[in-house]
């Protein structure tokens, strides 16, 4: 088959590209560069530059490279800022997946992986967040991403379009240094910043009830989840009709001190965090059930926390080479 990743040049989207090459699939990059970075496509991959909100350009790239699958990754995805923005974030992640399910279905592609987040959840009081707990997004973004599961199932079930929604949790590491993510949003690149900027690190809230007191989450490489695509593609493939809903975690939970103690170990440093006022909206712990994909897909994750750290810290080396310990 012939894969269109939308978002393809993001860091997520390259892994994606990355790992379905390897499987022996074809693809296709279609994204804005508005995060992208064009470098991290291969050469001899076709990009196309455009928004999911320009219909006429997705239905000449379905057409004329012959698409039969699309995993859809392209989204904007700060919490913080869909609060700020939640015309912007319902505009480009709804209103972008509305038209360019409208081009999919025209064009008769038979396969959509989208890209959802365990934002759906929102604060869940479970142990471990199975695909059936309660989906109660707290921002924008979450609410986005729980509309676009909606819309992408009720397409399906309308056309007979074979759908995956796959939940993320927490991604870190890269599986090459040019792949690394370079965004200061998630805890691990923060926390790289911090410690090479010779500050410490900083906890937001520490008196959550959890066993330290701090934020527990589950941490997911990206080369694994960019292999549960892989799977979830080729699930699509071998049955039409196919409706998804998965959670992508390991099902292990890391407070935000323990990773914090763990970066500081495997890169060098010493330099404790400081705590500083919690954050609105961070539930306390949020950690995946990993069951369900492991039965469906037959995916479980291969690496663990310390090979993200270890390839992340590589690239940001990479991506800042003045970066060194004091």
């Amino acid at each position: 088959m012939t894969w269109l990743i939308t978002g393809g040049a993001g860091y997520i989207g390259a892994h994606v590209v990355r790992a379905l090459r390897e499987a022996g699939e074809q693809a296709v990059v279609y994204d804005d560069l508005s995060t992208g970075i064009a470098e991290r496509v291969p050469s001899d991959v076709a990009t196309v530059v455009g928004s999911t909100l320009d219909g006429e350009l997705l239905a000449r790239t379905l057409a004329e490279h012959s698409v039969t699958g699309v995993v859809h990754l392209a989204a904007k995805k700060q919490v913080g800022e869909s609060v700020e923005l939640p015309l912007h974030y319902y505009r480009e992640n709804v209103e972008g997946l509305r038209v360019l399910l409208e081009a999919v279905t025209a064009a008769s592609v038979s396969a959509f992986v989208f890209s959802s987040s365990a934002a759906v959840y929102g604060m869940p009081d479970v142990e471990l967040v199975t695909e059936e707990t309660p989906c109660v997004p707290m921002s924008p973004y979450g609410e986005t991403k729980l509309a676009g599961e909606w819309l992408v199932r009720a397409t399906g079930r309308a056309t007979g379009l074979s759908t995956a929604s796959l939940r993320y949790f927490n991604v870190a590491g890269a599986a090459t240094p040019e792949l690394a993510d370079v965004g200061i949003f998630n805890l691990v690149p923060m926390v790289f910043e911090k410690l090479t900027e010779n500050a410490p690190p900083r906890i937001f809230g520490d008196d959550y009830p959890t066993p330290d007191g701090t934020c527990v989450r589950d941490y997911i490489h990206v080369v694994d989840l960019a292999e549960a695509h892989v799977a979830a593609a080729r699930a699509l493939q071998s049955s039409p009709g196919t409706d998804l809903t998965l959670n992508i975690g390991r099902g292990e939970g890391v407070s935000v001190r323990e990773m914090i103690d763990r970066i500081n170990a495997l890169t060098g440093y010493d330099r404790p965090p400081v705590t500083t006022p919690r954050r609105p909206g961070d539930p306390a712990r949020v950690v995946a059930s990993a069951e369900r994909i492991c039965v469906e897909l037959g995916w479980k994750a291969r690496y663990d926390v310390e090979d993200m750290i270890t390839s992340a810290w590589s690239g940001w080396l990479r991506h800042h080479p003045g970066a060194s310990r004091t």
